[in-house]
């Protein structure tokens, strides 16, 4: 059974409408999926959507500069194989 994993920010203000994204006229069913979670989503969003710089963004999301930077880079990393490989894009909602 998989573990857990506390939520690394105190803050995150998106909540987002629809939670997949996926490559037009390609079954569900046949494609890998990349799962992102709402810190990673968040980090991305003050990014490039608010044009934070990384302190104030680490500051919003109430979190450390290192813990934001390493968020934001694994969404990178995520967004760009789901791109480049043709694979979905689910964003994964804590409860």
């Amino acid at each position: 059974m998989p573990r857990l994993r506390r939520c690394l920010c105190k803050k995150i203000k998106f909540e987002p409408n629809v939670i997949y994204f996926k490559p037009q006229g390609v079954s569900m069913r046949n494609l890998e999926i990349v799962n992102l979670s709402m810190e990673e989503i968040e980090a991305y969003r003050l990014r490039h959507i608010d044009d934070l710089e990384q302190k104030n963004a680490a500051e919003k999301m109430g979190t450390s500069q290192s813990t934001y930077q390493r968020l934001l880079y694994s969404a990178y990393e995520k967004i760009a194989d789901a791109l480049v490989k043709g694979k979905a894009i689910k964003i994964i909602k804590h409860k």
